[in-house]
């Protein structure tokens, strides 16, 4: 079964307040995630929050790298979607935990695109060989 997409939701507890309500912290973090997991950056675009928190959205070859964060709870929510087989979602994964100090977290991979015809072409997937 072939999915057109990997969709990665990561749950950070217990993070740095002051790293997750620093644009230039989140910003910088999500960008270097993106290219540690062999990412190709097309646009980035973030937006502070008053009093606090951050949005943003790194826009990949790729797909895509989404945060949301809430200092006041010491959490962020990001979304790693890869289309194609290149993107190591795990990768950004393990680096923004570390850059935003999160004392727990987890995640669920989602396979986004399964169709149920499963002859359907997906030129952008290499074609299996039996």
């Amino acid at each position: 079964m072939q999915a057109l997409g990997r969709h990665l939701l990561l749950e950070l507890f217990d993070c740095d307040a002051e790293a997750i309500n620093s644009l230039e912290v989140v910003k910088t973090a999500m960008v270097e995630a993106a290219r540690r997991a062999q990412a190709t950056i097309v646009d980035v675009v973030f937006h502070e929050f008053n009093p606090f928190g951050i949005s943003g959205v790194v826009v990949i070859a790729e797909s895509h790298l989404a945060i949301h964060t809430w200092p006041e709870y010491r959490y962020a929510a990001v979304d790693v979607f890869s289309c194609g087989d290149v993107l190591q979602p795990q990768v950004a994964a393990d680096y923004l935990v570390e850059q935003f100090g999160a004392a727990r977290a987890s995640g669920v991979e989602l396979q986004r695109g399964i169709f149920l015809n499963a002859g359907m072409p997906m030129p952008h997937k290499p074609v299996a060989v039996a």
